[in-house]
């Protein structure tokens, strides 16, 4: 410490040490004039006065306090700037990373039981489960997200969904038609799984088809491309009207099949829409029901036509062949409900 001009001053190694800084430190203060010290040697050298030291010990605290430098002098320029919002702006801050780490423990939680479940992954298999699972944030809430089983990384079903994309893209190697019996089963497996782990919510459903289509990075890690997902869809379809062949003519299957990919986007939407009005107890005969139960026979009849004995094969269809609602997100319950409904409307 030497005397300036009647006042002690502290030379910058002086200061570094006393404040636990390091030099370099104070040199980058006084680059972003954060900390400029009052005075210099006649050789140049930097000297810190008492109101220099003052300054120095209210930037430490606010660092401690968890503010950037930036922030820092943003502060201290502005000396009426009430400390009250300077707490509030740090409180939510301290929620984002909360938050954030709090989302990266259950991501490397996940991984670690898809670890233990499965085996050591490769780099590149832990780094493509935890792309996706970022991506699922951009289509689900965090309380969606502890439902999905998508989401929840397990060995076992990852392995399962990449053993049958691979089944589908090598049928599709071969050139083996969409209405085969291979393709048929393997589009009915597909569908069964993705209705499992969608937790049987057609919304879900629905959020990661859109997913699946607009994120080239998930077609990337999980091999579904569009041309994939059309292949399954037709063998799907073809599936479901050999289970109707049974119960209906020529004329009537030649008329599903012309048809019955038509409206696909506004089935996923109503279903998602019945499943939620569902969930709320509503009443056959509540207004809403009946407007969902009137949406859902226009599609039907657009579907199927508007014979009755048609409609009543389908029925029979439906009561004989459970596997005609396998993968379909629809269920018994949703069927009564939406027949019950339409009644009232008679």
């Amino acid at each position: 410490m030497i005397e300036h001009r009647d006042q002690a001053v502290l030379k910058i190694g002086e200061l570094a040490a006393r404040s636990g800084l390091t030099v370099r430190a104070l040199h980058h203060y006084d680059s972003i004039g954060l900390l400029t010290p009052s005075a210099h040697t006649d050789a140049g050298y930097r000297l810190y006065n008492r109101a220099d030291v003052a300054r120095l010990h209210q930037i430490q605290a606010l660092r401690r306090f968890g503010m950037s430098l930036a922030d820092i002098g943003t502060f201290l320029a502005s000396p009426e700037a009430p400390f009250a919002d300077v707490v509030a702006q740090q409180i939510d801050a301290l929620g984002q990373q909360i938050a954030q780490a709090t989302a990266l423990r259950e991501r490397l939680s996940q991984l670690h039981r898809q670890m233990a479940d499965g085996g050591e992954p490769a780099l590149t298999d832990w780094l493509s489960a935890l792309e996706l699972m970022n991506l699922y944030d951009k289509y689900f809430t965090k309380d969606e997200l502890r439902r999905l089983p998508f989401w929840q990384q397990d060995a076992r079903r990852n392995s399962g969904w990449a053993a049958l994309v691979r089944q589908i893209q090598e049928l599709m190697r071969q050139g083996v038609r969409a209405d085969d019996a291979q393709a048929r089963a393997l589009a009915e497996r597909w569908m069964q799984m993705l209705e499992r782990d969608t937790a049987a919510n057609p919304e879900f459903a629905r959020r990661v088809t859109v997913m699946l289509e607009m994120e080239p990075s998930a077609q990337l890690h999980t091999g579904i491309t569009p041309q994939l997902k059309q292949y399954v869809m037709q063998a799907f379809s073809a599936h479901r009207l050999a289970l109707y062949a049974d119960y209906l003519d020529a004329d009537e299957l030649q008329h599903m099949r012309a048809h019955g990919a038509r409206h696909d986007e506004e089935w996923s939407v109503l279903l998602a829409k019945v499943h939620l009005h569902l969930e709320t107890g509503a009443a056959p005969d509540d207004p809403a029901s009946q407007a969902l139960a009137r949406e859902w026979m226009l599609l039907f009849r657009a579907r199927i036509g508007d014979n009755p004995a048609t409609l009543a094969r389908i029925r029979e269809a439906h009561e004989r062949e459970p596997r005609l609602l396998t993968g379909t997100w629809a269920t018994p319950a949703m069927l009564d409900f939406i027949r019950k409904s339409y009644a009232t409307l008679a």
